[in-house]
């Protein structure tokens, strides 16, 4: 079953169902900004702002759009590409490092753990920096984080057919720009991304 008992919008009134929809989700909201950032803080920290942007965002979830699974991917890719941005924008470095919060040893070493076995996607997804962005967002999402290409569509807020053109261009333009072998460490990950039969329906 994708969703819980009334979709997000029931879940930011009710503790008891958002815990559910939170338990539900965590692991693979974490898992997709892991592939996106290297340090644990950053995955602990980006994840709960995910979930408070569910919060916030609850009343814009419509089924007749795409799953909630779909959604809240959609929520996720905003909350790292702010991140990016904030980033990008920082200046003084000392000061984001001491408003991180502090995780205890235990969340560490659960986080590293979380970045490593992660580490094949954080590859791939540099390999996919050289395509233009829509076709590298649809490619991130079908075969990085493995949603159906209905879900990628529907978290892009773009029609089926666009992102099926999309995710055909840019296996195809991956393919032929990265010359990579499919034997080593980085080709054991391009081998995925590129592969043609991943993240259907």
């Amino acid at each position: 079953m994708d969703g819980i008992r009334g979709g997000p919008q029931a879940a930011a009134r009710d503790p008891q169902l958002f815990e559910e929809f939170y338990r539900r989700h965590v692991d693979a909201m974490t898992s997709f900004v892991a592939r996106r950032v290297a340090d644990p803080h950053t995955v602990a920290d980006l994840t709960a702002e995910i979930f408070l942007a569910v919060l916030d965002s609850a009343h814009t979830y419509r089924p007749s759009r795409g799953s909630e699974r779909a959604w809240l991917y959609g929520i996720a890719r905003n909350v790292v590409a702010g991140e990016r941005r904030r980033v990008a924008r920082e200046t003084d470095r000392d000061r984001r490092i001491s408003g991180r919060r502090l995780l205890e040893p235990d969340d560490i070493a659960r986080l590293e753990d979380k970045l490593d076995a992660q580490s094949p996607g954080r590859r791939a997804l540099a390999a996919l920096e050289r395509l233009p962005a829509g076709e590298r967002a649809v490619l991130e999402l079908v075969a990085v984080d493995q949603l159906t290409v209905s879900e990628a569509a529907a978290a892009l807020g773009i029609a089926q057919v666009t992102a099926r053109v999309r995710l055909h261009r840019a296996r195809k333009s991956l393919r032929g720009a990265t010359g990579e072998p499919t034997d080593g460490p980085l080709g054991t990950s391009l081998s995925y991304v590129t592969g043609g039969t991943g993240g259907e329906a």
